[in-house]
């Protein structure tokens, strides 16, 4: 990821995003690793001379992009940003008009443009760039607006969040001080080199621990992009993106379906079937999710990791989620550990075994036999990682004995299997 390749990724996206020879605007939103500005100031390069206008909107959730993008009635917008991963990778996230991410076809064009070296502007056809002072604002406008009215305000409640020294560092400590909760800020201090370093949603510990000592009534933790985010109850306890849907699945409309992937806990289909929900799975991913939602109206969906979507969002969003939650908490009283939870999670096994794809319609028979051994008591989900040569098995169940036992009997066969096609 070079600044060469920005300017050219530029270029190429103009010219297939362009609106027709008029004038085209681009939104442009980063998280705080130190290669955002790099990265930020070749793509505003490319896209100037390109001949599109560029609005900067600063270190910002990727759910306040997606949401600025239509309402600064951009033609596109850009994420700069590796969500959970260590400050040394990052990526360049493309959403369309409306606010969701770019289809295979339009991301296939744009990968054709960069081969061809498309056409740039010249004199007065070059582009603007020019920065949006309150995005902050109108991003925190969008959030408040979705609040009922009747809803509580959150004094009294202490709160602490873990920002992950990325993206939430500014909106979620103001936005919840907004609300009227005492903030306690951890990891909002980016220094370009410390985002998700040993904080954010991916590794809670550290939050767990300070939520106990605070004695504090809730926790939140984002990760950089501030997409997902994990809850911690007021004994240090993780509530995961399943026990969240199953919390705002009570507000919706009766018969109303909740979405998710295929990673969501049987629990959670469990609890859902019981108040006449259906539990609609899809492929791992939050887009899934969200093109799911889309065909079929629903006003729900997410991901056991903390991708939450509301009904017309256009992805995950951490600090909304968290927001409602503490909102939901404080409504109803109690305590976390008992209002934020609404079911009883299944055992659930997740191993790696370093096979490569290939191997996935081999093991098929393999994967139908150790399903019928755990039959209506769990399920077995096999697949193939996307971003590395791994076979992922995860099984669940009411035994966890059985599980396990599966899961080991059926990793130590694809791994024989993997070894014999190597030899």
């Amino acid at each position: 990821m070079t600044a060469d390749f920005a300017l050219t990724l530029a270029y190429a996206t103009a010219h297939v995003l362009g609106n027709n020879n008029q004038k085209t605007t681009v939104v442009i939103g980063k998280d705080t690793r130190l290669s955002g500005y790099m990265l930020g100031q070749a793509l505003t390069a490319g896209f100037v001379a390109a001949g599109v206008d560029v609005l900067l909107l600063g270190p910002i959730p990727t759910p306040a992009v997606a949401h600025l993008t239509t309402k600064l009635n951009a033609d596109f917008g850009v994420v700069i940003s590796a969500s959970h991963n260590p400050y040394e990778d990052n990526g360049i996230k493309l959403i369309g008009p409306k606010g969701y991410k770019l289809s295979d076809d339009l991301e296939a064009q744009i990968e054709t443009a960069i081969d061809n070296e498309p056409q740039r502007a010249h004199g007065q056809n070059l582009g603007k760039a020019r920065r949006i002072d309150d995005a902050l604002a109108q991003y925190e406008h969008f959030l408040f607006a979705g609040v009922p009215n009747d809803a509580p305000r959150l004094d009294g409640m202490t709160i602490v969040l873990d920002c992950a020294n990325g993206a939430a560092y500014r909106a979620g400590p103001h936005l919840f001080g907004q609300l009227g909760a005492s903030v306690i800020r951890m990891f909002n201090e980016p220094d370009g080199m410390n985002i998700n370093r040993g904080c954010g949603a991916t590794h809670t510990d550290k939050l767990c621990k300070r939520v106990v000592a605070e004695k504090a009534h809730l926790g939140a933790a984002f990760d950089g992009d501030a997409d997902r985010v994990i809850l911690v109850d007021e004994t240090g306890t993780p509530i995961d993106g399943d026990q969240i849907m199953a919390v705002l699945a009570d507000d919706l409309q009766a018969g109303e379906p909740v979405i998710s992937t295929v990673m969501a806990n049987l629990g959670l289909e469990r609890y859902l079937k019981s108040k006449g929900r259906a539990l609609i799975r899809t492929a791992v991913g939050d887009r899934y999710v969200v093109e799911e939602m889309r065909d079929r109206d629903s006003a729900l969906g997410g991901e056991p990791s903390g991708h939450i979507i509301f009904g017309g969002a256009t992805c995950g969003d951490g600090v909304r989620t968290a927001m409602h939650m503490a909102l939901h908490l404080q409504n109803e009283g109690g305590v976390a550990s008992e209002t934020l939870r609404r079911f009883k999670p299944l055992p659930q096994i997740l191993k790696n075994v370093r096979a490569p794809r290939a191997l996935m319609d081999v093991i098929e028979p393999m994967v139908d036999e150790a399903s019928k051994t755990l039959g209506n008591d769990g399920r077995l989900l096999v697949r193939a990682s996307g971003t590395e040569p791994l076979i992922r098995v995860m099984a669940e169940g009411d035994d966890a004995q059985k599980i396990e036992n599966v899961v080991d009997d059926l990793c130590t066969k694809i791994t024989d299997l993997a070894k014999a096609k190597v030899a």
